[in-house]
């Protein structure tokens, strides 16, 4: 069986992009709204929420969700490993993260809703995904969707290569983004 997880915090274009998924034989992990998302669009029996997959559930608020071994350890894995521990392979993760920067530009909003903006989960996929990108590609910007649709149903090295490059640059940046607003005067004891 082929994994595809997604998570995303803007959902343009993931219905579509799921159903071309499950089309060429993926099976959908999602998480909370990502799943909502889905389950309304009428996707049916080719979707598994990630807590029911993990078989642990969201916790803290929704703070913690992806951050499992099953889940890193069906990315992260070399895939010629014997050892897996039941533990099934991902193939495609498509996550967009959390928006900090929208968040910190509102000159309103306060240093507690910057913080929750900061998206650890989903950085931790996109990163662990690019690592592994021999195997795994990693999707973090809306517009590579059409890109990832015509690479299917098996992505080819060269572009899980360069969503991977893509990838780095897009959480170098975003972290940049939250180190500039911590050295900055906004954020007091």
């Amino acid at each position: 069986m082929k994994y595809a997880l997604l998570s995303v915090y803007d959902k343009t274009g993931i219905v579509e992009l799921a159903n071309h998924l499950v089309a060429n034989g993926y099976t959908i992990l999602s998480s909370g709204g990502t799943y909502e998302k889905l389950e309304e669009s009428g996707i049916g029996l080719h979707k598994i929420r990630i807590e029911d997959y993990t078989g642990f559930p969201e916790i803290m608020g929704g703070r913690v969700k992806t951050l499992h071994p099953k889940i890193h350890g069906g990315i992260l894995g070399d895939r010629h490993e014997h050892d897996i521990r039941g533990i099934e392979w991902i193939d495609i993760v498509v996550v967009n993260l959390y928006p900090f920067k929208t968040t910190i530009e509102n000159l309103s909003s306060t240093v507690s809703e910057a913080i929750e903006q900061i998206d650890i989960g989903g950085t931790s996929l996109l990163r662990a995904a690019a690592k592994n990108f021999m195997y795994v590609t990693a999707v973090c910007d809306l517009d590579d969707y059409d890109d990832l649709i015509c690479e299917l149903p098996e992505p080819s090295l060269a572009f899980r290569k360069k969503m991977a490059l893509k990838v780095f640059k897009n959480t170098s940046q975003y972290d940049l983004e939250i180190a500039n607003w911590f050295a900055g005067d906004r954020v007091r004891n």
